[in-house]
């Protein structure tokens, strides 16, 4: 793995092996993805790095296994809120950020209901349409912040539908990690 340091990399190594560890009791990531968990999903969430300033607060939502916002608490440093309504799945956040010594705050509600001061950057990964993203993110997006969503093949068909309801200016970029994904970055954002 390129463009970590040394002690970021040993923290994703213990994150790695915690996932692993808790996956066969609590389903994280599908079982046939253990073997592609660095490539598949760890890398897939450290792409979202090279567009986050330092000292910035995120917002993930349905964080889930911790991609893409415990593994960008990790990489970055940057304070992550983690929202995400699985019970379980907030226990393994809260023991995953303990072992990596980094600064999340785990909220188990669902994101609709959730009360957190508006972050600079709101994340999410493979958790719903984009309409439906905008939706959750806005009233938890600082009004000059940005939202960072990796997509799949059908995000411009999704971005085609977003636009019946939201203004927004949107960047596109080729996903480092899967051959028909991208990542959107969307800012200013306001619906119709």
């Amino acid at each position: 793995m390129t463009g970590v340091s040394r002690e970021t990399h040993e923290k994703l190594e213990r994150f790695a092996a915690l996932l692993e560890q808790w996956n066969s009791r609590i389903n994280l990531i599908s079982p046939r993805d253990m073997a592609h968990l660095w490539s598949r999903h760890i890398e897939d969430s450290l792409q979202l790095t090279a567009h986050i300033p330092a000292g910035v607060r995120i917002i993930d939502l349905g964080s889930g296994g911790g991609f893409p916002g415990l593994i960008l608490a990790i990489a970055t440093g940057n304070p992550v809120t983690l929202i995400e309504s699985d019970q379980r799945k907030c226990a393994f956040l809260r023991e995953a950020s303990r072992l990596c010594g980094v600064k999340t705050t785990v909220i188990a509600k669902r994101i609709e209901a959730a009360e957190v001061e508006p972050a600079d950057i709101i994340t999410a990964r493979a958790l719903a349409p984009l309409s439906r993203l905008l939706g959750w993110a806005e009233p938890l997006l600082k009004k000059e912040g940005f939202c960072l969503f990796l997509k799949g093949r059908k995000a411009s068909d999704e971005l085609t539908d977003a636009t019946r309801d939201w203004h927004m200016t949107t960047e596109s970029f080729p996903s480092q990690s899967s051959e028909d994904g991208v990542l959107l970055k969307i800012s200013e954002l306001k619906r119709v």
